[in-house]
């Protein structure tokens, strides 16, 4: 019986949008991807943050998830500039079909690079502001 096809372009948009709980992950790998739960974890971590420190700045009590959306959409960019070969021999080999990327997987990399840079500068502007200013310029 042949493997379901894995389609790049949907991978790559789960990963861009729903990242940080790592549906991706469960799309190409199944429910027993490790490192799926640990994406699904980094919510739970936010809660026993949260309980643990209620007083915390929200940065630090919102961090591990921060870590798994931007891990989300580096993920993205991974498996988006694939080479279809490559792809195809990860995620296909029992399929019988063969991939082809077309434009939208450009859109959904383009928008994953802006929004996932930006992000990631937040991130870093943010830290620099709470550890060396103790939140003095927000």
């Amino acid at each position: 019986m042949p493997t379901p096809h894995k389609n790049k372009t949907l991978a790559t948009l789960l990963a861009f949008l729903l990242g940080g709980a790592g549906l991706h992950r469960f799309y190409l790998r199944g429910k027993n991807d490790t490192w799926g739960w640990l994406h699904v974890a980094a919510a739970a971590a936010v809660g026993l943050v949260m309980a643990a420190a209620p007083r915390a700045d929200i940065y630090f009590k919102l961090l591990p998830l921060i870590v798994s959306v931007l891990i989300g959409f580096l993920e993205a960019l991974v498996l988006g500039l694939m080479s279809d070969e490559k792809w195809d021999a990860a995620f296909n080999a029992g399929s019988g079909r063969r991939s082809e990327a077309r434009w939208p997987l450009a859109i959904i990399l383009v928008s994953t690079l802006m929004v996932g840079a930006g992000g990631l500068i937040a991130a870093i502007a943010r830290l620099f502001d709470l550890l060396y200013t103790g939140g003095a310029y927000g």
